[in-house]
C-alpha cells in the first residue's frame, strides 16, 4: 500500500480525493473497528463512527481550523475515540476506560463542541426519513438498534430464520440511507460552506 504524508492526506481530503479517502479507510478503519468492538460496539457502530470522524475532520479542513500536533492517524483515532466515548455515554454504558489500541491526542472540549452544531438538524432529517419507511422496516430497525439478536427479530416479526431477518435489516437500512442521501438537506451537512 502507498503511504501518504499528513500534508498529502489533508490536501486530498480538501479536494475530496477518492484515493485518499480509500487510503484512510484501509489504514485507519481497522483500528477504529478494534476500538469499537473492544468497547461494547458492533461493526455497524464502527462504520458509523468512522464516517462521523471523517466528516468532522473534513469540515475542520474546509474552514482551515485543523492543526495537527500529532500524526494524522493519531488525530483521526483521537476524534473517533472522543465520539465513541460520547456515544457510550448516550447509551449509558458505564465503561469509562476504553480498551486502547495506540496513543491518542487529548482534545479540548472547546475544540470539539463545534462539531455537534448540526446534530439537531441531522436528527430531524433522520427521523423524517425513518418515519417514511414502511412500518415493518421501522420495527426491524428499532429492534436492531435495541440490540436484539437476529433470531429474536425473526421470531417477533414472524420470519422463518435469522438470515431472513438479516436480509430485511440490510434492505431497510439501505432504503433509509438512500432516502437520506437523496434529500437536499443532507447535502447541507457536506457542503463547502
Amino acid at each position: 500500500m502507498i503511504h501518504y504524508s499528513d500534508e498529502a492526506i489533508i490536501e486530498g481530503l480538501r479536494l475530496r480525493s477518492d484515493f485518499i479517502i480509500r487510503y484512510i479507510y484501509h489504514s485507519a478503519y481497522p483500528m477504529i473497528k478494534y476500538l469499537v468492538l473492544s468497547n461494547s460496539g458492533n461493526e455497524e457502530d464502527a462504520e458509523d463512527l468512522f464516517q462521523d470522524a471523517l466528516i468532522i475532520i473534513y469540515k475542520k479542513i474546509k474552514v482551515h481550523s485543523l492543526e495537527l500536533n500529532s500524526s494524522f492517524h493519531t488525530y483521526f483515532y483521537s476524534v473517533s475515540r472522543y465520539l465513541w466515548l460520547q456515544k457510550l455515554t448516550e447509551r449509558k454504558i458505564n465503561r469509562v476506560e476504553l480498551t486502547e489500541m495506540e496513543n491518542f491526542e487529548v482534545l479540548a472540549e472547546s475544540e470539539v463542541s463545534i462539531w455537534h452544531t448540526d446534530d439537531k438538524d441531522k436528527m430531524r432529517l433522520y427521523r423524517h426519513h425513518f418515519f417514511s419507511l414502511n412500518p415493518d422496516c421501522q420495527k426491524v430497525l428499532l429492534m436492531f438498534m435495541e440490540k436484539m439478536s437476529l433470531k429474536q427479530i425473526a421470531e417477533k416479526m414472524g420470519y422463518k430464520s435469522g438470515n431472513y431477518a438479516k436480509t430485511r435489516k440490510y434492505l431497510c437500512k439501505e432504503e433509509l440511507k438512500k432516502k437520506i442521501i437523496n434529500d437536499p438537506m443532507c447535502h447541507k451537512f457536506l457542503s463547502d460552506d
